[in-house]
């Protein structure tokens, strides 16, 4: 699978706080310059998360679809919803489908290495540290359109994969 433009790549840091009655994420830029701020909300039906800019400002939304057989979570930019991410059911490897857009997350889940593909290009490298106090993600986007969207999905499939966790 071809990269776009390699030297257009872009790096987020993706670190959750682990003291917290909500899910909350700081994201951070390879020079260490806050670029997002994600809260979740405490009390609601389903996974709910806000996601900020470094100002303050809301800039998507992600919630959880109840009463479906497989995790479902709806991305929204502006208030409209522009893509629904999908665990698909597989019996080896876990995969996401990304509706709405053409794009699908695959990899070793075990291994906590991920690639999100067009089919013909990587969008996103995604990479889970080991042994960290709480969830922390590398995100090498090759498209710096791409970040906000890259991140939304991140946030997701992080979502349904400490669902898997709690029910097993």
């Amino acid at each position: 699978m071809k990269v776009h433009e390699e030297e257009l790549a872009m790096k987020l840091y993706m670190k959750q706080k682990v003291f917290s009655w909500t899910d909350k994420f700081n994201i951070v830029d390879e020079l260490g310059n806050e670029r997002y701020y994600v809260e979740g909300e405490l009390f609601s039906w389903g996974k709910k998360l806000h996601i900020y800019d470094r100002t303050g400002r809301e800039v998507a939304f992600i919630r959880q679809k109840l009463m479906t057989w497989l995790p479902r979570y709806f991305v929204e930019i502006n208030g409209v919803v522009v893509a629904t991410v999908v665990k698909e059911f597989t019996f080896l490897k876990p995969s996401y489908r990304v509706e709405g857009l053409p794009w699908q997350m695959e990899g070793d889940f075990w291994d906590h290495e991920y690639v999100m593909h067009d089919g013909r290009y990587e969008i996103m490298r995604l990479s889970k540290a080991w042994f960290t106090w709480g969830d922390s993600y590398e995100l090498e986007i090759f498209n710096p359109a791409n970040e906000l969207l890259c991140l939304c999905v991140t946030l997701a499939v992080d979502c349904a994969v400490a669902q898997a966790e709690n029910n097993n």
